[in-house]
């Protein structure tokens, strides 16, 4: 049996069913297969203060050397130990780069959140204007969280490496604003549809060479994997999708990503990635 494959699955739309929770099939599938020596991991834009949670019951995973796998959040700026809970690995853009993007979002009527690393492993999150209905939902369903803490009307001290933007508009202005940004600053901004309402549209920004792919790669070369299948659903799981071995989408994905994957298996709202990693890692 093959000890060297890597699986790596997005989390929203793909390994998380519509409610946004991995189901009790799924895991314990996944777990079955962590204890028998199966490599897994997330790659996903949430971070550390979601991903803790949400893969709370999944064992987390070792290389048959017992190195810890990371899982990778906010579009690979960071490598999250969850068995350790701290950061094993992450990438802050420069004070001229989070200027001028502060700038941009304010030219453009635009108010994100901004990700600053605090003390303690703690993101602190910052929002300097009133909320819209889209935004405050998104803070509702945070602002419990453990390592996440929300300042809402207020800016980071200046000292405050910033790790990440995050915002919230229509596809047209986030497309505008995401080609300037790309075009000013040696950052990494990226927009996308909301999954669950596609006439909202999110944008990541990140410090420059932060992508899902380049962290794929990094993160199976440094374990000494020689093969990675990954599994995605949006349009944003493409990159990682191209430099992996094998790449799945699940029913659900968008057609362009589909069309680009290696196969396609069942929907998010069945135990699909699961069951094809079991599948594939036991036939080895």
């Amino acid at each position: 049996m093959s000890r060297n494959t890597l699986y790596i699955s997005d989390l929203d739309g793909t390994l998380l069913d519509p409610s946004s929770r991995v189901s009790d099939e799924s895991v314990a599938i996944l777990n079955d297969l962590i204890d028998r020596g199966a490599m897994f991991a997330a790659a996903t834009a949430r971070t550390p203060a979601t991903v803790q949670t949400l893969l709370s019951r999944i064992h987390p995973s070792r290389t048959p050397a017992g190195r810890d796998i990371p899982d990778i959040v906010m579009t690979g700026a960071a490598y999250w130990n969850r068995r350790l809970s701290r950061y094993d690995y992450i990438r802050m853009m420069s004070a001229a780069d989070a200027d001028i993007i502060k700038r941009e979002f304010a030219r453009a009527g635009i108010n994100p959140f901004n990700y600053c690393l605090g003390e303690n492993e703690i993101l602190n999150v910052y929002h300097s204007a009133e909320l819209t209905p889209r935004e405050d939902d998104f803070y509702q369903q945070r602002r419990h969280l453990a390592l996440k803490k929300f300042h809402l009307g207020r800016q980071p001290a200046e000292w405050e490496p910033t790790v990440l933007f995050f915002a919230i508009g229509t596809p047209e202005k986030m497309d505008r604003i995401c080609q300037t940004i790309n075009r000013k600053t040696r950052c990494s901004a990226a927009w996308y549809r909301d999954i669950f309402n596609p006439e909202v549209a999110l944008m990541d920004v990140y410090a420059s060479g932060c992508s899902k792919a380049t962290a794929v790669k990094d993160v199976a070369t440094e374990l000494g994997c020689d093969r990675i299948v990954v599994f995605g659903d949006n349009l944003n799981d493409l990159p990682m999708m191209e430099v992996a071995d094998l790449s799945v989408a699940v029913d659900n994905a968008l057609p362009a990503v589909k069309e680009k994957a290696d196969c396609v298996i069942g929907p998010n709202t069945l135990p699909s990635v699961a069951d094809f990693i079991r599948t594939d890692f036991l036939s080895q």
